[in-house]
């Protein structure tokens, strides 16, 4: 990616494009409901499942991310065939140094004070 490319990815449209990649993770079930919270306030994007059935309860985060100053934060993927932060990079063009997967271990990098 060129300088500009990565010059233009700021927090607000690292936020534009994680609310649009995480909401395409809402899927139509005929026994669980997904429900998309995109909270632009706190940065913070997700889908959550709740099963239909009471016994497979209780409900779960399928994908969770949070803008954080320049990085996107997975706290929680999709499923493995469709990786949150590939589609980041795929289709929203974000580098793989600004993507931070959490739920893997990774931490964010030191910000010099």
């Amino acid at each position: 990616m060129d300088q500009l490319a990565q010059i233009q990815l700021d927090e607000t449209t690292l936020k534009e494009i994680t609310r649009l990649e995480v909401s395409r993770y809402v899927a139509t079930s005929l026994t669980d409901i997904f429900y998309p919270v995109l909270d632009d306030t706190n940065k913070t994007y997700a889908v959550i499942i709740v099963p239909g059935n009471a016994e497979n309860r209780p409900s779960w985060a399928f994908v969770l991310a949070r803008v954080v100053d320049d990085y996107i934060v997975i706290e929680e993927d999709g499923p493995p065939d469709k990786p949150l932060a590939e589609a980041l990079m795929v289709n929203g063009g974000v580098p793989r140094e600004k993507i931070i997967l959490a739920y893997k271990g990774e931490m964010m990098p030191a910000i010099p004070k």
